[in-house]
């Protein structure tokens, strides 16, 4: 399959089931002329999420995507490629669905405070010299199943875009939409502006001047957000010191 695209998605490996989409992206960086590729699954028997957790759905419920690229070293921040796949999900369910979807830190999705969407970014580097550093992002999100299969799932605080939008909806106009804003803002950022996604990613995870609760490795901190940068994270407790990381650091944050 191939799409009007002009870097990624022209090449969609379409399964009707896979044990991970991640898993065949990342088998197929030892080529870098499948930059760009994409693989879709109807169904996974096995896809993971961040931090070793699974992701499971109904066949044909979902959009179960991974993109492979080889970006160049400036791009391959995980903050960066995190960021570039949220806002692209979440412009992408305001395009399909007309809701406002905000990023729950670092990498899921929110419709209405229901989980629709998590990402999971993950790299591959060969140990050849002369070959780039792959990245795979993984995408899952929800579109079909109804709030019925949540509550039997016993997972009450996600949702799908059709449940929470009342519309109805085909997985495979939303993966054509998401594929396509995907690839607009990669290229945008290969362009070299990645103060656009900077700006978006920041709105949508809507917690700027607000009182968090950060969660680093081995510590929680909580304090006033100032900043949310892709080059730091800035808190001031309430005696007003300020502290800052790199997002990398930062496994979670939340409203305090």
């Amino acid at each position: 399959m191939h799409l009007p695209t002009r870097r990624l998605g022209q090449r969609v490996l379409h399964f009707q089931e896979l044990d991970s989409t991640n898993t065949l992206a990342l088998a197929m960086a030892d080529e870098p002329e499948n930059d760009g590729v994409v693989v879709r699954a109807d169904q996974q028997a096995g896809g993971r999420g961040q931090y070793g957790r699974t992701w499971t759905a109904p066949a044909q419920s979902s959009v179960l995507l991974s993109v492979l690229l080889f970006p160049p070293p400036r791009l391959r921040r995980p903050v960066l490629l995190t960021a570039w796949a949220a806002v692209a999900v979440c412009e992408t369910v305001w395009r399909v669905a007309g809701m406002q979807a905000k990023i729950k830190w670092p990498n899921d999705i929110l419709v209405q405070g229901k989980k629709v969407c998590g990402i999971l970014i993950e790299q591959r580097n060969t140990g050849r010299a002369e070959q780039p550093l792959a990245a795979v992002a993984g995408i899952g999100l929800n579109v079909c199943q109804s709030a019925e299969w949540f509550a039997q799932a016993m997972l009450p605080q996600a949702g799908s875009l059709c449940s929470l939008s009342g519309a109805q909806l085909e997985t495979q106009c939303v993966a054509d939409a998401l594929i396509g804003r995907l690839d607009e803002e990669y290229d945008r950022m290969l362009e070299g502006d990645t103060h656009t996604l900077e700006a978006c990613w920041k709105w949508r995870v809507g917690l700027l001047g607000k009182v968090v609760k950060i969660e680093l490795a081995h510590e929680t901190r909580t304090g006033r957000l100032l900043e949310v940068a892709f080059d730091q994270v800035v808190v001031q407790t309430e005696d007003g010191e300020r502290s800052q990381w790199t997002p990398e650091q930062i496994r979670h944050i939340d409203p305090a």
